[in-house]
């Protein structure tokens, strides 16, 4: 049964920090339930919204969605933005998409938050890969998702061997908001957890809601837990099959959703004692808040996908228009790299012709020359990198990304109605 345990904190730092540092005293510790062999019971209601919801997320890779790929990554970015948002990480999204470039190329002028925020879409991006196909989940594979995370940081790397809070002060757990369970009892949490996502007891949308929760309450890592928990949700859907090609937005209607999804959290760490319907009814207002943002996760993905779809429509008749101009054909062969450049721009917004030329696998000058055209054609804009480097920016792809943020930022989900809750780029100028 989930327990809360009162302990006693000795401190052991004598001098140098304020005197309310220094104290000692009781705290609370939370141990919560196996999640491995749950009984749960769903309410009726919940149960029909959870049904409607996860055949939604269905159609987003449904017919018609061909562009979903790109769509993908276009959240994927927004997600891996949001995510750090949560932690108070705020780096615009050129800044973001430069230092993802930076991974690969030499790039100057990345700040080291934009750094952080291409690791986490790094993270995110493996939770829809690698952990999506392998045949059974391990602890192993969730530790490297973490290592991912903050690769330079390896005094983080690994599950905690100390203990660790939520909240209050830096120096110790008396006052936090919530105290995960004692280092010892990580391995076999964890244990249970990883077994748990490896079945299909519940639901797709359930066991994501799950999943996330149990993994913050225990909160298996001395950094990066929320960044990790969170991409996790991702690996849950994309496994189940409910979103084989689609990254909701969750992380950034969570972030918006801060007073419902802290509540949440809480409501699911239930008091004990509990009976196993009270736990029920405890997980059931977790599950109800976790599905309301999928369903509004929904709703925004459309939207982005109609966005795009309307800008490539625009790109099209930009690069027609120019070819015309120059007595060329309309429209270029399918199979050109100008062609397949435009259905990449979504997915890579900021590229150089060496990345481009093996994204594409064509040669270098193949590369240089789709750029141009549309660098001539108006679709993108050049912006020198490092000497003698330049880079091709899709600035409306970045524009829409912010406007995204700045909509998923409201908590009506449109500025025009309410204006952002939370710190966002500004609107791009026109």
């Amino acid at each position: 049964m989930a327990t809360w345990e009162e302990e006693h904190w000795r401190s052991s730092v004598a001098s140098g920090v304020p005197r309310s540092a220094r104290r000692s005293g009781t705290y609370r510790r939370y141990v919560p339930d196996h999640v491995d062999g749950l009984a749960l019971a769903i309410d009726g209601p919940l149960s029909r919204r959870v049904n409607t919801v996860e055949r939604d997320i269905r159609s987003l890779n449904g017919p018609g969605a061909e562009n979903l790929a790109g769509i993908a990554r276009f959240l994927l970015r927004s997600e891996a933005i949001a995510s750090s948002q949560i932690e108070g990480i705020t780096p615009s999204a050129q800044q973001i998409a430069l230092a993802e470039l930076g991974q690969s190329e030499s790039v100057r002028g990345i700040s080291e938050q934009a750094r952080l925020v291409a690791n986490n879409m790094t993270v995110v991006r493996r939770s829809t890969t690698e952990l999506v196909e392998a045949p059974t989940l391990t602890l192993d594979h969730i530790v490297e998702l973490h290592r991912s995370l903050l690769p330079d940081q390896p005094h983080h790397h690994g599950l905690r061997t100390v203990q660790n809070w939520i909240g209050g002060s830096d120096w110790n757990p008396i006052g936090a908001d919530f105290v995960p369970p004692e280092p010892e009892r990580v391995p076999e949490l964890m244990a249970d957890l990883v077994d748990y996502i490896n079945g299909a007891a519940h639901s797709p949308l359930i066991q994501a809601a799950i999943v996330h929760a149990q993994f913050e309450t225990i909160h298996p890592f001395t950094d990066g837990n929320g960044r990790v928990g969170r991409a996790l949700i991702h690996t849950v859907l994309a496994r189940r099959g409910l979103a084989e090609r689609a990254v909701l937005p969750i992380s950034l209607v969570l972030a918006t959703l801060r007073d419902r999804y802290v509540a949440g959290l809480d409501t699911y760490r239930h008091a004990e004692p509990a009976t196993s319907a009270e736990a029920s009814a405890a997980i059931n207002a977790w599950v109800g808040v976790f599905v309301q943002a999928a369903a509004i996760s929904v709703e925004q993905a459309r939207t982005l996908m109609g966005h795009i779809d309307e800008l490539r429509l625009d790109w099209i008749q930009r690069l027609s228009n120019h070819r015309e101009s120059m007595g060329r054909r309309p429209a270029p062969r399918a199979d050109s790299a100008v062609a397949r450049l435009l259905d990449q721009l979504p997915e890579a917004p900021v590229v150089t012709a060496t990345t481009l030329a093996r994204i594409l696998d064509v040669s270098f000058p193949a590369a240089g020359a789709a750029l141009d055209e549309l660098l001539k054609a108006g679709i993108v804009h050049t912006k020198a990198i490092e000497r003698g480097a330049t880079a091709y920016l899709a600035r409306e792809v970045l524009e829409l990304i912010t406007m995204a943020e700045r909509a998923l930022a409201s908590t009506r989900f449109d500025t025009r109605v309410s204006a952002p809750g939370r710190s966002v780029p500004a609107r791009p100028q026109t």
